[in-house]
């Protein structure tokens, strides 16, 4: 109890330095699946040892001690009070981290099915009249694509194809999930803010790989990126293809090259560091029952 109900938090720093290189070295899908499940369950574990250290505080309560008394048993405090109270206003931050990321999420998903409103229930792409150039994938039952006419228009007939199969890739293989998934996670345990950025990075990377795939040329994909850059800086707006300054040219870089290795030793290795913090918070869970007799009887 007194080393493993802290371990979440190193392990999350430790998590958040390994996601970043498993995720420019591995294959998009491989990392990105390991990356998002490791986060959930070390964000899982951290909110667990916080409950735990703030319910170590039961152990100073007067029925605790009467209890422990009347078993004829030694009274151990596992966790300093101010440990135990920080944990207690941690919980309380966490906890208000998580609705607005909740609320954040459903804010977005009903923005996206108002953009799809009316339209016939077997429509998958949708195209809207708009000088602004923007394409979204939008899940759901069915799944959707947005696409705006001036997005269209900046690009050929193979850019276009490049395009959707992008936005197809994000509703087949449920990146909104796997996003949302890790943000809760962030959400709840900062520490992981990185890894949540490995893996929005991934899923692109994700998209990008099933796109040249399906058009059967990384060229051509790669140059879709770069002129959906180009539509980017000068609309000011975020583009298609999820463009951002930062990630636009790792990304061209990565389709210049051939598809990387899945590399699932690797990607094992780092799913295991994020069950590791889980097992730990299990064994103090076992400690500090044991160390409230009032609870344990």
């Amino acid at each position: 109890m007194r080393y493993d109900v802290y371990s979440p938090l190193v392990l999350s720093l430790l998590l958040s330095a390994v996601g970043p290189v498993l995720a420019r070295r591995a294959a998009p899908a491989v990392a990105a699946r390991v990356l998002a499940s490791a986060a959930v369950l070390t964000a899982a574990a951290t909110a667990w040892s916080l409950l735990l250290l703030a319910a170590a505080l039961i152990g100073d309560t007067p029925p605790v001690i009467r209890a422990a008394r009347e078993h004829g048993r030694p009274l151990t405090d596992p966790v300093p009070g101010v440990i135990g109270l920080a944990a207690g206003l941690a919980l309380v931050v966490v906890a208000l981290r998580i609705h607005r990321a909740v609320r954040a999420q459903r804010s977005t998903r009903r923005a996206l099915r108002r953009l799809t409103a009316g339209q016939p229930a077997g429509t998958e792409l949708i195209v809207a009249a708009s000088e602004v150039p923007r394409a979204l994938a939008i899940p759901g039952r069915p799944g959707r694509i947005l696409v705006t006419s001036a997005m269209l228009s900046a690009l050929d007939p193979a850019e276009r194809r490049v395009l959707l199969a992008h936005e197809r890739a994000h509703l087949a293989h449920g990146h909104g999930a796997l996003v949302t998934a890790v943000t809760l996670a962030a959400a709840a345990d900062p520490l992981l803010g990185p890894v949540r950025s490995a893996v929005v990075f991934l899923v692109e990377r994700w998209a990008d790989e099933r796109a040249a795939a399906v058009v059967g040329d990384r060229r051509v994909t790669a140059r879709a990126l770069a002129r959906a850059a180009l539509c980017a800086s000068r609309a000011r707006t975020p583009c298609a293809l999820h463009f951002t300054d930062r990630a636009v040219t790792r990304r061209i870089a990565a389709l210049r090259t051939s598809p990387p290795p899945s590399r699932w030793p690797a990607a094992l290795a780092v799913l295991a560091l994020g069950t590791l913090p889980a097992l730990l918070a299990a064994d103090a869970t076992g400690d500090l029952l044991h160390l409230l007799p009032g609870l344990c009887g």
